[in-house]
């Protein structure tokens, strides 16, 4: 598939091993760094929805914001937009809808908080996307307006993070 250019260019060979290495590690920068060449990997070689999961461990990481990866490669809404709008229909993508609806819902420490909104960030990103896709009626959960997720971005996450989601989130309406 066409890389991604919200993407860094991934090393060759990379595999799982790319991120179990840093299991014993604070998952800072390199981590996050390493997530983004992997999804980007795993993209390129047809695996949809494992890119994007791949995507939910760099929103992870743990940053402050003002590490130098980040000036280089953003928090990956970007990559997210660009990955859902040119997923091809004969590529598996499951539903993201329903994932980030879980995975926001159902978030645990280390900073819950911080990742919950950014799932929620996802979340409506996707239904602005991709509106096909719908909700699990079993799982009941009140889904946030994109007031409210903005706010939780300002509360919860990085210096600019709100408006760096929001404007990703406009350009899906254009």
């Amino acid at each position: 598939m066409n890389p991604c250019p919200y993407l860094p260019d991934p090393r060759p060979g990379l595999n799982w091993r790319t991120l179990h290495i840093h299991r014993e590690d604070e998952r800072g920068a390199e981590f996050y760094h390493d997530c983004l060449e992997y999804a980007h990997s795993l993209w390129q070689r047809g695996h949809a929805a494992r890119a994007v999961l791949c995507l939910d461990r760099a929103f992870g990481a743990e940053l402050q914001g003002n590490e130098e990866v980040l000036h280089a490669w953003p928090l990956p809404y970007g990559a997210m937009v660009w990955l859902l709008r040119h997923t091809p229909p004969d590529v598996f993508l499951g539903n993201p809808r329903v994932h980030f609806q879980h995975y926001a819902d159902r978030m645990n420490a280390p900073r819950r908080d911080q990742r919950a909104w950014r799932a929620w960030a996802c979340w409506a990103l996707t239904r602005a996307l991709r509106p096909e896709f719908p909700a699990d009626p079993r799982h009941q959960v009140v889904e946030p307006t994109l007031d409210a997720i903005l706010a939780g971005l300002r509360a919860h996450g990085h210096p600019g993070e709100a408006e760096l989601w929001r404007s990703v989130h406009a350009a899906t309406e254009a």
